[in-house]
């Protein structure tokens, strides 16, 4: 979308006869050490706080927040790399932390299982020789020897894991390669970490524009798509029919710069739906993102970059609008200036007044009176 230094913040346009209702979480992408719940009307409603910083967060269904730490101070240089955290942590709905789980190769997404046990993606060294199969990726002076890739592991409460799941095992280092106009301090970049009803991982890989259905039993892919067809992608969800909803970014895209919003069909690879803006470049995220799909039909959508959350009908009818009214300061630049301050947002999450999380739960934005009254509604 555009920008302006006049542009409103805070609820822009609700359609209430149209929207599925109920409470929105996000949390900014860089320096904010809290997690945000808001209404319909914009208002705040709950807020997490975090003395670690809030990268991420998923609320689960019994009131806990599972999130994901701001990045540690090193890592071997992962540190440096968009969605590296210090640590994944579950607090309760005041804030005090109930479980932790702390490696400084933790990235992105998280996924609590029925079981209790919690699937991570991590950063991992690859080795020279692995590195130097690797095809694509704009050459450079500084680049590292190795390269770092992604691995899935699922961790049980006390911390011990209980499986294993390396990417770069599965992938070809010449069919997957990175595009060409990224470097190559890593090759897949991970972002998105889901399952599917039986249990398989949903992932994203966004240096080589793929997503995929891993069958957890066997690590091989039961389907892979998206190479020609979608651009450093996000967020991978299953769907109720079997399909995949995902956000398509658009960064580096061949023939134009927009995002979109698309499900496909895994069965046929193709897709069935999809929601871009008009004009197209009025819809644009480089980065982050991620697209739900709501009980009602509708989809909630999260335009990362510019910090805009928008639920829109199955006949693309945008009925729901907020711009993230809270600005914190991002990554350093490359020149070591400190960052710009920005409102961009990681992921959001719509719940319905009837989620688990919310019973016996003060959600009176009344709460939160100062807030709502600067930031609720669009000014």
């Amino acid at each position: 979308m555009g920008w302006s230094t006049h542009h409103p913040t805070g609820l822009i346009h609700y359609s209430p006869q149209h929207c599925y209702r109920g409470y929105t979480l996000s949390t900014n992408t860089r320096g904010s050490n809290y997690a945000d719940l808001i209404d319909m009307e914009g208002r705040m409603c709950h807020r997490w706080h975090s003395d670690e910083g809030i990268g991420y967060a998923h609320l689960l269904p019994y009131g806990n927040l599972l999130i994901r730490t701001a990045p540690p101070t090193d890592a071997g240089g992962a540190e440096k790399i968009g969605g590296s955290s210090a640590a994944i942590l579950e607090l309760d709905w005041d804030g005090n932390v109930v479980w932790e789980y702390r490696n400084p190769m933790v990235h992105h997404d998280y996924e609590r299982l029925p079981n209790g046990n919690t699937l991570v993606l991590l950063f991992e060294n690859l080795s020279p020789e692995i590195t130097a199969r690797i095809k694509g990726g704009a050459p450079g002076d500084s680049d590292p020897e190795s390269m770092f890739g992604d691995t899935v592991q699922e961790i049980a409460p006390d911390g011990s894991i209980v499986y294993e799941w390396k990417a770069w095992e599965h992938l070809d280092p010449e069919e997957d390669a990175i595009c060409p106009l990224e470097d190559r301090v890593e090759w897949t970049h991970g972002n998105s970490l889901k399952i599917t009803p039986e249990g398989d991982l949903i992932v994203s890989y966004r240096r080589i524009s793929t997503v995929g259905i891993v069958d957890k039993a066997t690590g091989n892919f039961r389907w892979k798509w998206g190479r020609g067809e979608i651009s450093h992608p996000h967020h991978p969800t299953y769907l109720g029919n079997g399909n995949i909803l995902l956000f398509d970014n658009g960064f580096h895209r061949p023939l134009g710069t927009y995002s979109r919003v698309v499900e496909v069909n895994p069965a046929t690879s193709e897709i069935v739906w999809e929601y871009r803006g008009q004009p197209a470049i009025s819809f644009y995220s480089q980065a982050t993102s991620s697209a739900e799909r709501l009980p009602n039909g509708n989809t909630l959508i999260c335009e990362g970059t510019p910090g805009r959350i928008f639920e829109v009908t199955a006949n693309r009818e945008v009925v729901w609008e907020y711009i993230n009214p809270f600005f914190t300061q991002g990554q350093p630049q490359a020149s070591g200036a400190p960052g710009e301050y920005i409102n961009s947002l990681f992921r959001s999450h719509r719940y319905g007044p009837d989620f688990s999380a919310f019973k016996g739960r003060d959600l009176d934005p009344a709460r939160y009176a100062n807030l709502n009254r600067l930031y609720a509604r669009a000014r």
